[in-house]
């Protein structure tokens, strides 16, 4: 903000408020030893006054422009320095007018009672209005009689006005030290709801922050984040820009993308600088808040620079402004949209305006002057500088001249000045009725009417609720405000060139329904092709499966859109962070929603899985085939050799081998978890128990054949090997037992190897005991493996000792190689590995043991005999 326009604006209101004091103590100075108040001096003022038994000052701008006002006090009479007539404000004085005699007519309210009015001119101009003000509370008669301690009714109990925020500001200040009520229609600054700067003020417009709320609300509807903030440098302006700073982003989720303080007067430099900003922003919408007169500069320049494409947002100061509603500046500001105050019917004011005649009673020249300026003439004397032409007649008929006087089709400000003349009326009637002993006063006491007091007054009005004949409720909030409510409308450029503009919606808040937005978007004219509202975004929306990354040293609203990193997700439009999907979900290629993680484990519908199935089901044939010859021909020597018994034996260990190997496949299960290494380990060591006690029956009876070895043999009977192969089956059942009671393998969920997979695995709860199981295992068939090697030069013929030595080394090689090819392999591989390690050494033992049987047994019988087996027939 011009620091030097602010500290102007300061010392102007200390100026006034210097003068106010001055004038107040030499009031009370020159009245302390009489029971009369002796005024100083004189304020000469352009007004309208009306006798009563209660008066009620007005403040209302009759002229636009005014010279540097003098502030001294002055005897000598003096033509005002106001110029400009401005009908509108003479309409809205009228207004006022027009109200108090319709309140005086009504039977149902202030019986008994009549309201007069004494209504000033401001000109436009702080220091004009600050004297009216002045005059209003002090009166204008040069000695006033009073009670004692100079106590009495004052000159008026209240005072309608001011339009403007700034002279409502500076003159509240001074009317709320002694509780005088100002009631504002058009004074919109959101600052003036602080009641302890301001306790006496009450306003029938809405505040600026509900504005700047509905503003919001349009933009947020039609998704204009990115937008452009004019305002003019004043408290309407300035406190707008707050709101608008503070509110956007939390309430619509918009930025601003500049905000420019729009010069006072006419400032070339200052506006080419300004539109060209507007010019080269990507914003595409531009709320303007600021009232007309800067507005017009402004346009000028956009008009100069050729700007279009602009989506324009009017505060209710220029909304209505007819002076920019013309075709050739449609091209730029067709289809703007704009709050504007709330249009109300006042049903006779038309009439009442038509009956205005010249008034020449001192002290009345309102009326003069609009009669001088609507029909160019002029009284003797002339009661205004601007005065000219013929002399007035005073019988001129304001119906054959062309004026917006009785233009009652668009009541906006004048709909505000009759609400605020009503509150105070009903105020003033609640206060009247008091009944005695009951009031709410001190001692429970009630005005009276000889004695009003203005803070009495206030405290009516903070209390005053009724209804208009239109249908509004008119009551006052904790700060003074009324309940808001705003017209949404819209420019539009009809095909005729003409421009009208046309209500589209509203928002309000009541008592008990709270805050309604409505926008009719079907009738809103746009200005651009095709005919829809513009797109206005600093940077594109961020669609779903995507996240906001804030541009560094940007606005919040200048983003990129960064995809959200795996296993994370956004469901929404301009989401600011991606969510986390659960557990056992995954986020799909498109990361805007969740998908149930792929699961892995060894399954019985894989090529892997049916392939080691099919293998496990032929071995477990093979072993059940082979179990079939031997049991066809048990009776035959090379069956019988070396215990057919534990050959049977072998031979169901191994097809529970073959068996056990299916555990592995399939999505593991508590159950199964538990089963398979059990299973696994008693099976394979119950087979290589059997092949170790068959090695050391093949050494005794080698060595039994001996001299002196036949005790040998004593040791390795039937009972003894079934012992042998219990005991040595029991100590891994043992191991088993121990492990699954103290540290069972159990089913788990890894996401370890792959995060969009879930690997289905079994986890073995002790390795130790792991480790245990299969290092018995080993021990085992490495003691076989040694004993067999040991067993390795005897007679070919007669012994297995060679095969169990081959078959034991397969076995071996097979697990030595397990062991690293299952701590590196994943998820269901690592139980691929067992099953195939289970199903290698499995075939080996069973190729390798019985393989030769077999080929003897069914391909060459001849060697089927005691003496091929013991060595002693002609073999080839």
């Amino acid at each position: 903000m011009n620091q030097s326009k602010v500290m102007r604006g300061f010392l102007d209101t200390g100026l006034l408020l210097l003068m106010l004091f001055s004038y107040i103590s030499s009031s009370v100075s020159s009245s302390h030893y009489s029971p009369s108040c002796q005024s100083h001096e004189q304020f000469h003022l352009n007004g309208m006054h009306k006798n009563g038994d209660v008066i009620l000052g007005g403040l209302f701008k009759i002229h636009f422009f005014s010279t540097d006002p003098d502030l001294s006090f002055t005897s000598q009479p003096q033509l005002p320095t106001c110029y400009g007539f401005n009908i509108i404000g003479f309409r809205e004085a009228q207004t006022m007018a027009f109200a108090i005699d319709e309140i005086n007519r009504n039977s149902n309210l202030l019986l008994n009672v009549t309201l007069g009015y004494s209504l000033y001119d401001n000109c436009f101009d702080l220091g004009i209005a600050f004297r009216a003000a002045l005059t209003l509370v002090s009166g204008q008669e040069e000695q006033v009689t009073l009670e004692e301690n100079c106590v009495g009714t004052p000159p008026v109990l209240g005072i309608v006005g001011d339009s403007s925020s700034t002279r409502s500001i500076a003159i509240s200040t001074v009317l709320g030290l002694y509780r005088v009520p100002l009631v504002s229609y058009y004074a919109s600054c959101s600052c003036l709801s602080d009641q302890q700067k301001f306790p006496s003020f009450f306003r029938t417009i809405p505040s600026d922050a509900f504005q700047v709320n509905a503003m919001i609300q349009i933009l947020k509807r039609f998704g204009w984040t990115w937008t452009g903030l004019l305002i003019s440098d004043d408290d309407y302006g300035v406190h707008a820009a707050r709101s608008f700073h503070s509110d956007l982003g939390p309430a619509g989720g918009g930025c601003l993308a500049y905000t420019e303080i729009l010069p006072w007067g006419d400032d070339p430099a200052e506006l080419r600088r300004i539109v060209d900003v507007m010019r080269k922003s990507t914003a595409r919408v531009v709320i303007a808040f600021s009232n007309m007169a800067r507005m017009i500069n402004l346009i000028k320049e956009v008009v100069r620079q050729n700007v279009t494409g602009l989506q324009w947002i009017a505060s209710e100061a220029w909304t209505s402004a007819d002076v920019l509603q013309t075709p050739h500046l449609m091209p730029y500001l067709g289809g703007t949209l704009g709050t504007a105050v709330r249009r109300g019917e006042i049903p006779g004011l038309r009439d009442f305006l038509l009956q205005i005649r010249p008034d020449n009673t001192e002290g009345n020249s309102m009326v003069n002057q609009f009669w001088e300026h609507t029909f160019q003439c002029r009284f003797a004397p002339p009661s205004w500088v601007e005065a000219g032409g013929g002399l007035c007649t005073g019988q001129e008929v304001i119906q054959n001249v062309e004026n917006e006087l009785v233009d009652v089709s668009d009541l906006r400000a004048e709909y505000n000045v009759y609400k605020a003349v009503y509150a105070v009326a009903y105020a003033l009637d609640d206060m009247l009725q008091c009944e005695s002993g009951r009031g709410p006063f001190s001692n429970n006491t009630c005005a009276h009417l000889q004695r009003l007091e203005p803070w009495q007054l206030v405290y009516y009005l903070a209390k005053v609720n009724f209804t208009t004949s239109f249908g509004d409720e008119v009551s006052f909030d904790e700060n003074g405000d009324t309940l808001p409510i705003y017209d949404i409308m819209n420019w539009v450029w009809l095909p005729d060139g003409r421009t009208i503009v046309q209500r589209v919606g509203e928002v309000k808040r009541s008592a008990f329904k709270g805050y309604k937005f409505t926008l009719n978007e079907d009738k809103i004219f746009w200005n651009f092709e095709p005919k829809q509202p513009p797109r206005s975004m600093c940077s594109e929306s961020c669609p779903p499966g995507t996240r906001m990354a804030r541009k560094k040293g940007e606005p919040e609203c200048c983003f990129d859109c960064v995809s959200c990193s795996e296993g994370k997700i956004s469901n929404t439009t301009d989401s600011m962070e991606c969510t986390s999907c659960p557990e056992d979900f995954w986020s799909s290629p498109q990361r805007d929603h969740c998908v149930p993680k792929k699961t892995e484990f060894l399954s019985y519908h894989e090529p892997l899985g049916i392939c080691l199935t099919t293998t496990s089901l032929l071995g477990t044939f093979i072993c059940v085939v082979v179990l079939g010859i031997f049991i066809h021909h048990h009776s035959t020597p090379i069956v019988r050799a070396n215990n057919s018994e534990l050959s049977f034996l072998l031979l169901v260990s191994l097809k529970l081998c073959f068996l056990c190997s299916l555990l592995f496949i399939g999505r593991p299960i508590l159950w199964t978890c538990q089963l398979r290494h059990a299973a696994f380990g008693i099976s394979f060591v119950l087979c290589v128990s059997c092949i170790l006690v068959k090695t050391m029956v093949v050494l005794a009876v080698f060595r039994a054949s001996k001299p002196g070895g036949e005790s040998s043999l004593k040791w390795f009977g039937a009972v003894q090997q079934r012992g042998t192969v219990l005991v040595l089956t029991s100590v891994q059942a043992a191991i088993c037992t121990v492990w699954l009671v103290s540290a069972s393998p159990v089913p788990h969920k890894n996401t370890q190897y792959h995060s969009d997979k879930i690997v289905y695995e079994c986890i073995v709860g002790s390795t130790i005991g792991f480790a245990v199981l299969l290092g018995y295992i080993g021990l085992l068939a490495v003691l076989s493996c040694l004993l067999a090697f040991l067993a390795k030069n005897l007679p070919d013929n007669f012994n297995e000792a060679k095969l169990i030595t081959f078959s034991m080394l397969i076995f071996c090689a097979v697990w030595v190689a397990f062991v690293p090819a299952y701590i590196s392999s994943p998820g269901k591989y690592a139980d691929a590995v067992e099953v195939f390690a289970i199903l290698a050494s499995s075939f080996g033992l069973l190729v390798a043991l019985f393989g030769p049987k077999c080929y003897i047994i069914l391909l060459r019988p001849e060697r089927n005999t005691k003496k091929a087996i013991m060595g002693r027939g002609n073999t080839r």
